[in-house]
């Protein structure tokens, strides 16, 4: 069966009249790659790094803010392949037991613990207790099909499954990697997984074919989890139907899964050149998401935009809400995480400012100075706002959604 979902959807009514597609809204955790940066792209800077110290996949106050006040249910959590794959052993199937067990405590808090037993006392002797809705959560390997070195990322690192460098994982290692970990989340059907962070100058086919043998991989485990597959050219939106033969249009449409329950990974900023990392915003989301819409349309897909964000001029909130609304009214997306929050921001921001320290949009960030962050200016008086009044809280994870229902 080609790579393909159903084009069923639920007809109940968002805020504002838009019609009902989205089933997940969201934000990305960003800080679970972080510590490894390094200013002279010395390999293995910050490798393993201290958890709670150089990294941190999530805060659970944060997320609780998230889920309880703002009503989202689903979280992005990066992650990097080199710690939990150390280079000692290379990319495949063994794992850093320990930095593992972070990750996983991670993905169960959101997913688990956000649903745990409300007030017990107050249920009947034989009645089952009240359960607060779940969220789900999407693995992000934020590695940019690369492995071996993050120093200096996103452009250090070798481009898994390149037959010509001899310090490249392959193909098949990057199977095992997520057959392993396939197998360890499967029993958990809020578990999405984002096979790659955002792909780039690297063929067309071997990116098919390094998604082809995860998606394998996945369900040789036994895994049935929703599955989300990028683009190349950093899974733009814009960019998707670009590039002739390379194009991701091209490609992508040749994913199989046996399973049917993938769906399309897509970035979309809004600045000059689709970077997020300018403050103005100047390209309309309902032009650059066209093409890629179209080919969705084409091969009857899904799509979760996984990566958008902008600055808190006026610009951009107008901007900011029309990509919203576009992703509503187009019942090809099901799906979005903003960017970012995360526990390590501090005042820096994740995009759209030109590198001036706005802070992120975690609860309770402050930009430098401890002004409002973009958590206060672009978060809460924008996105937030088009946290969909009703989402999928129950059932697994998958392309086709299922029953849209208001957080209590």
């Amino acid at each position: 069966m080609r790579f393909s979902a159903s084009s069923a959807v639920a007809c109940a009514a968002l805020l504002q009249g838009v019609s009902a597609t989205i089933y997940y809204a969201g934000v990305a955790q960003s800080s679970g790659e972080f510590g490894v940066w390094s200013a002279t792209s010395t390999k293995g800077t910050g490798l393993p790094g201290k958890f709670g110290t150089d990294y941190q996949f999530i805060s659970n106050s944060g997320i609780d803010t998230m889920t309880d006040k703002h009503k989202v249910n689903l979280h992005r959590v990066a992650f990097l392949l080199e710690r939990m794959c150390p280079l000692s052993t290379g990319l495949g199937a063994k794992f850093d037991e320990g930095h593992f067990g972070h990750f996983k405590d991670a993905i169960d808090y959101i997913t688990k613990t956000k649903g745990a037993c409300m007030f017990p006392s107050l249920t009947a002797q034989n009645d089952p207790p009240a359960t607060d809705p779940l969220a789900d959560a999407i693995l992000d390997p934020h590695n940019y099909m690369r492995y071996n070195d993050p120093s200096s990322q996103p452009f250090s690192g070798s481009v898994i499954g390149n037959s010509s460098d001899p310090t490249a994982a392959t193909t098949a290692q990057f199977g095992a990697f997520w057959g392993e970990l396939a197998s360890r989340f499967a029993s958990n059907e809020k578990v999405i997984f984002g096979l790659m962070n955002e792909p780039h100058d690297m063929p067309s086919a071997l990116l098919l074919a390094n998604l082809q043998a995860a998606v394998d991989a996945i369900r040789k485990a036994g895994a049935k989890n929703l599955i989300i597959a990028p683009g190349n050219s950093w899974t733009g939106g814009h960019s998707w139907t670009q590039g002739g033969s390379e194009a991701t249009s091209e490609w992508l449409h040749k994913l199989v899964d046996p399973a049917n329950n993938t769906a399309v990974d897509i970035h979309e900023y809004l600045d000059e050149d689709f970077s997020g990392g300018h403050t103005a915003c100047t390209q309309d989301p309902a032009a650059g998401l066209a093409g890629v819409t179209a080919w969705l349309k084409e091969h009857k897909l899904k799509a979760f935009v996984t990566e958008f964000g902008g600055s808190n001029t006026t610009a951009c909130t107008t901007m900011l809400n029309g990509m919203l609304d576009y992703m509503a009214n187009n019942e090809e997306y099901i799906g979005w995480t903003a960017w970012a929050a995360g526990p390590f921001w501090g005042p820096n921001s994740p995009c759209c400012t030109d590198s001036k320290q706005f802070g992120s949009l975690e609860p309770g960030s402050k930009a430098a100075g401890g002004g409002p962050s973009l958590y206060d200016t672009v978060w809460v008086p924008t996105i937030q706002k088009k946290v969909p009044a009703k989402l999928q809280w129950s059932g697994p994870a998958s392309v086709t959604g299922g029953e849209l229902k208001a957080k209590p």
